[in-house]
Parts: C-alpha cells; structure tokens; sequence
C-alpha cells in the first residue's frame, strides 16, 4: 500500500518561513488531487491548500497569500512552502490524498 510521508516541520520565529513535504512511495500525485490539513489539539482537522492533477491550486483564506503548494513528479513530492508564518499557523500539518493519510509534522511559531 502508498504511504505519505510529510517532513520539514520544526520550530520558526514569526515571519519566518518552513517548506513542508509529503513523499509518497509510490507514483501517486500526478493522478490524484492532493491536499494539506493542520491540526491543533484544540480544534478540527483543517483544510490548508489543495492541488488539483490539472495543476489548479486552492487555499483557505488564513493562509491564501502566504502558503503556496506544489509538486514534484520526478520525486514523488509534493511541497507546501509556507511565509510569513503566525504563531495560529501552530499546528500539526497532513498530506492527504484520497483516504490516505501521512503521520503529520509538527509546525511551531513561536518567538
């Protein structure tokens, strides 16, 4: 079965800037939408970006602006580059497509 794998998650000062990525291990992005949620422990899952197989690009409107997603087909990557990051930016971000699920990477702003 296709696993997601997200990384780049860490620690960041506000206005700073991570890159995020979801590997999956096996040729599955460019056939499939794939989509990035975050999570806090005290709220839901929340949609973040979305990128259609025909290349169109979706974004809440918290981080419309500030997040841009895109894809690497060659390596099976897809990346969330994320600026001008706040600290309700927090959270535990996912890569999902279709049912399948990553194991999360961890997003701290925090001066």
């Amino acid at each position: 079965q296709v696993q997601l794998v997200e990384s780049g998650g860490g620690l960041v000062q506000p206005g700073g800037s991570l890159r995020l990525s979801c590997t999956a291990s096996g040729n599955i992005f460019r056939f499939n939408d794939v989509r990035w949620y975050r999570q806090t422990l005290s709220k839901e899952r929340e949609f973040v970006a979305v990128l259609r197989v025909n290349g169109y690009t979706y974004y809440a409107d918290s981080v419309k602006g500030r997040f841009t997603i895109s894809r690497d087909n060659a390596a099976n990557t897809v990346h969330l580059q994320m600026s001008s990051l706040k600290p309700e930016d927090t959270a535990v971000y996912y890569c999902n497509v279709q049912d399948l699920w990553g194991q999360g990477t961890q997003v701290t702003v925090s001066s």
